[in-house]
């Protein structure tokens, strides 16, 4: 029996039953609402025309976040609110300190993106309640790393970003919303079904695993950040759809013998934001270079490594680590390394029964060299030409094990046998590494496409490869910044 979608919108409970399971909730707002202030402009969560805040709750207090609204669907909002730039109108009809600071600082000529951006600064203005200092330049990058302009170039964003908070300040009522979710929360799950599709919200961990089983070949669902696309852009029938990301077993973050267990409905952000705190130095530049704030927001890691894209960038550095996918069916759960979960192009090792319930990555030892490296176009908001992660376990300076992968070189992201085989068991010096940028060449056959030539690739896989080497031999190391061309970025 198909259940309404209940979700926070325009002061008051909306309650939807009559939608297709895959509108957006862009063409949600703008067709059934006539709130037009949100825009389409590339319909792939590329230019952050459509950006919208989410807010969910997470125990007794509201988590406000920027999201795509174009490549999300309706029926993810049940239990959720959703806040449009039409939201931020005062009571007395006045701007917001972020709309005020816009015209202020002439940040919006022709239009079409602003209200995007406006939904982007919002984000980062109710972050800043209760915070004594402004944000540094590079939290407001970060923001607006997710939205695109074409007229003023983004100076005059920035210096709104900085001036908003200078106005009379605006507070949000978290308690009021809190109040309300609280009423439209879920313990059983949800089963959505329109014109004879369904869509099915399981809350917990035995639920997903039962809809699964009964439905092997409907499509799963986190972030959106892929399957969105198969919709606005392939025009694919997904079929009967299972959302992963209300399963409350999914969502959790824990240490455990010696690696981070990271749920399978955990956002990218959060993610990294845990990984981060053990790995600074190694994996902070890539967060912050992995898409956009609203696409990490959304997306999940657990989604991004099932995804098995070859140009994804979480899994070569997992890979390197030796991380372990674990996997849960009708039959119980198991796991393996990453590595081994990847078969061929877009084939992995899931059953149709499986989902995908966690990522374990080890934690950092005393004795072990990391990092990862990404090329790309662009600093951010830009898919990897090449994305490369070693990792060497040292006793004194001999090599015991090396891990190479990369992601951009083949059909998967994979490991380098020749050249690890060329490392283990001998001194970390300039020969050995020789040796090993050579084997290169021998473990990848890459293709040339838009992004890169197959010949640029071999040779910054191979260069990167020895930036590791300056940066991590024993011998007078590197410091990052000395070889990095983003360390005043």
């Amino acid at each position: 029996m198909s259940q309404p979608i209940r979700f926070f919108y325009r002061g008051e409970v909306q309650t939807i039953s009559d939608v297709p399971p895959t509108q957006t909730i862009l063409q949600h707002v703008r067709e059934h609402h006539h709130c037009t202030g949100t825009k389409e402009g590339c319909a792939e969560g590329d230019c952050g025309a459509c950006t919208v805040v989410l807010g969910e709750l997470k125990g007794n207090t509201v988590e406000l976040k920027s999201v795509n609204s174009c490549i999300q669907f309706v029926p993810t909002l049940d239990g959720k609110a959703l806040f449009t730039v039409e939201d931020l109108k005062q009571a007395e009809g006045e701007l917001h300190p972020v709309q005020q600071a816009l015209v202020e600082c002439h940040g919006s000529q022709c239009g079409f993106c602003t209200p995007g951006f406006v939904m982007s600064l919002w984000g980062l203005y109710l972050k800043q309640e209760g915070k004594s200092c402004a944000p540094q330049r590079k939290e407001i990058d970060d923001t607006l790393s997710g939205n695109l302009c074409r007229c003023t170039g983004y100076r005059p964003i920035i210096d709104a970003a900085q001036r908003m908070l200078e106005l009379p300040k605006v507070q949000f009522d978290r308690e009021a919303l809190a109040s309300s979710l609280q009423a439209i929360q879920r313990n059983e799950m949800l089963t959505y079904t329109f014109d004879g599709q369904s869509f099915h919200v399981p809350a917990t961990l035995e639920q997903l695993i039962a809809i699964r089983a009964e439905k092997p070949t409907a499509t799963i669902l986190s972030g959106s950040t892929d399957v969105g696309l198969w919709v606005t852009k392939q025009m694919r029938d997904l079929g009967d759809i299972i959302y992963i990301n209300q399963v409350a077993e999914l969502q959790s973050l824990a240490e455990k013998d010696g690696r981070l267990e990271i749920g399978a409905a955990v956002t990218l952000n959060d993610a990294y934001a845990a990984l981060a705190k053990h790995y600074p130095q190694e994996l902070s530049e890539l967060w912050q270079r992995f898409a956009s704030l609203p696409i990490r927001n959304a997306g999940t890691l657990g989604g991004n490594v099932a995804n098995g894209s070859p140009i994804g960038d979480s899994a070569p550095w997992l890979i390197a680590l030796g991380a372990e996918i674990v996997l849960r069916g009708k039959d119980g759960q198991r796991s393996m390394p990453l590595e081994a979960f990847y078969l061929d192009y877009q084939k992995k090792d899931l059953l149709p029964e499986e989902v995908v319930e966690a990522v374990r990555v080890p934690l950092p030892q005393a004795d072990r060299r990391f990092r990862t490296y990404k090329l790309a176009k662009r600093f951010d908001q830009d898919i990897s030409a090449v994305c490369a992660a070693f990792c060497i376990t040292l006793d004194g300076n001999l090599v015991k094990e090396a891990r190479i992968a990369f992601g951009g070189m083949a059909a998967t992201s994979r490991r380098a046998p020749r050249a690890e085989a060329a490392l283990n068991g001998r001194e970390w010096n300039e020969a050995a590494l020789n040796d090993a940028v050579a084997a290169l060449a021998q473990d990848y056959t890459p293709l040339s496409d838009m992004r890169a030539s197959s010949n640029y690739r071999m040779k910054t896989a191979q260069n990167l490869l020895r930036r590791f080497w300056f940066e991590t031999r024993t011998d007078a190391p590197l410091a990052a910044d000395a070889v990095n061309a983003f360390a005043c970025a």
